[in-house]
């Protein structure tokens, strides 16, 4: 009995053994892997990056840029010629109409009893006028009245001054409709139905804008009569409006400014009179080295490039000859007696921490 109990024990020490010595392999072959996860990952980080591009002799679009401001191609406040109360509005505020679109109509209904009078004070001076001719011996249909005789006939018997009062009283019921002057867009609509309206509304033909920008003295040289520029609100930057330089204001102010005017045209509807706009005007630049903003970082004071050279970042100084919002057009540094060329690959990423000699890797 106490030989089985023995053997018992041996057997459940031995089992225990057992399973301590596969949980103790299994968690060393875990932390081993772990290990060498973390080995592949420091080494991943310790290696550096870098995108290139490959330097070409290409245009450069020198920029100048600038705020302005929008202006409509034409804008009017529209209101009536004549006094009375509003009775239709026909528009809304935001609405586009075309040249001869009926805005709004006034209470005809005194003009019109004008007119009407003014029929029968034409009627009544008609029949005086041919009172007067057949009095004179002429026929009663008018016919071979000399003009000099027919027209002191037409004065005297009043037939004058009343066609001129019907023509008077027509005019002045025609004012009672307010027309578009042309095509556009209906803004700040101010006329209200059954009131009496100073102003009415403003029409903006909004399908070309004027933009004014005003540059520095020095920037003159840079801007020239139909050259091109881009126009982008701050609003919606992504969309860009292409127009020319129209006026060039021969005139430099207190500030040293010079105002400067272009015209660019409305596609979408997207600008609108007084926005703020960005203003890029351009100017190409034949034979240079373009490359992005990014690929050149300061150092000691001078601007540097890193070249990509047999998996090694080459340090060399450049000078920026002209720049825009993306590019920089660059030489070989004056001072330094660099020099660059064509076909030279630059880093054009991962170059912040980098120095001369560094070893880098190529991006996929």
């Amino acid at each position: 009995m106490n030989f089985t109990m023995k053997t018992k024990h041996l057997q459940l020490l031995l089992l225990s053994w057992l399973g301590l010595s596969t949980t103790f392999s299994s968690c060393r072959q875990k932390a081993d892997s772990q290990t060498t996860e973390m080995e592949m990952h420091e080494q991943f980080m310790s290696e550096t990056y870098v995108d290139t591009m490959r330097l070409h002799v290409t245009s450069f679009d020198r920029q100048v840029v600038c705020n302005g401001r929008l202006r409509a191609k034409a804008k009017s406040e529209l209101t009536f010629l004549s006094q009375g109360v509003t009775t239709e509005i026909y528009v809304q505020e935001g609405q586009h109409v075309t040249k001869g679109t009926l805005i709004a109509s006034l209470d005809k209904r005194e003009r019109t009893r004008e007119v009407e009078k003014a029929e029968h004070e034409v009627y009544r001076a008609r029949v005086e006028l041919t009172d007067k001719l057949i009095g004179l011996g002429y026929d009663a249909d008018m016919k071979n009245v000399p003009a000099d005789v027919m027209q002191r006939a037409e004065v005297t018997s009043g037939y004058y001054t009343a066609r001129y009062q019907l023509q008077s009283a027509r005019k002045a019921l025609e004012e009672c409709n307010l027309y578009a002057p042309f095509s556009g867009r209906i803004a700040n609509m101010e006329a209200r139905a059954f009131q009496r309206n100073e102003k009415v509304c403003t029409l903006i033909d909004d399908s070309q804008f004027e933009v004014e920008f005003k540059i520095l003295e020095a920037e003159l040289k840079h801007i020239n009569k139909g050259q091109r520029v881009k126009v982008s609100s701050f609003a919606r930057d992504s969309a860009v409006y292409e127009g020319l330089v129209t006026e060039v204001n021969p005139l430099v102010d207190d500030k040293g400014l010079i105002r400067v005017t272009a015209r660019v045209a409305n596609k979408g509807d997207a600008l609108m009179d007084g926005m703020n706009v960005r203003v890029v005007a351009e100017q190409r630049v034949k034979n240079m080295f373009v490359v992005p903003k990014d690929a050149v970082v300061e150092r000691d004071g001078y601007h540097v490039i890193f070249l990509y050279e047999n998996g090694h970042a080459v340090w060399t100084y450049v000078d920026i000859v002209y720049s825009n919002i993306n590019s920089f057009a660059i030489t070989g540094c004056l001072r330094k007696e660099t020099t660059i060329h064509e076909g030279d690959v630059v880093i054009t990423s991962g170059n912040l921490n980098l120095a001369d000699g560094t070893e880098v890797k190529l991006n996929e």
